[in-house]
């Protein structure tokens, strides 16, 4: 694994955490107010195969998944300037974490249980890790995973701001310490 050396203006930006946080929404907004180019791994997945995420878990499954998921990320996360959302469950990968880590700079988007149990109806049918999960099920997923998303560069609990607040402070606080840095 190679570690780019490149100032951390260039580097780029790497959203983490569970699914349904607002890791894209996000993501996309700060990438427009930086001036770069958005990447969301799943949906590159996605165009890649043709087809939506649970059909390619239903199609190759989920460890041959997870190899292409390592294999598009470690490609993204080797570029300048990009501004890229991860799957909720990408970080569960060692080498995915420190190619990230090492390359990038890592934002863990964070919710609180209830705030997060607010938006499962809408994000249910499109997250196969999910399927089939009873609630307490997905509560203990949901928070066995926050150990996973502990490793990052900052962290921003987004309880109770809305989207354009998020993309705001990340980018103001990028802007900051890319000028103390320079």
């Amino acid at each position: 694994m190679t570690n780019i050396i490149q100032s951390p203006r260039e580097k780029s930006i790497v959203f983490i955490g569970f699914m349904g946080v607002g890791k894209t929404t996000i993501g996309k907004l700060v990438a427009q107010k930086l001036y770069r180019s958005f990447i969301d791994i799943d949906q590159e997945i996605e165009k890649e195969y043709g087809m939506p995420i649970p059909e390619i878990f239903q199609t190759i499954g989920e460890k041959a998944f997870r190899e292409k998921e390592k294999e598009t990320i470690s490609r993204f996360c080797q570029q300048k300037l990009k501004v890229i959302s991860l799957g909720g469950g990408a970080f569960l990968q060692e080498e995915i974490r420190e190619m990230c880590l090492s390359n990038c700079i890592v934002f863990a988007l964070d919710i609180s249980w209830d705030r997060w149990k607010e938006r499962l109806n809408i994000i249910i049918d499109n997250r196969p890790v999910l399927k089939g999960r009873s609630i307490d099920e997905i509560e203990e997923l949901f928070y066995s995973r926050q150990e996973i998303y502990s490793n990052h560069n900052s962290k921003l609990v987004t309880d109770d701001l809305d989207v354009e607040e998020v993309a705001d402070y990340i980018t103001e606080s990028l802007k900051l310490a890319w000028d103390l840095y320079e």
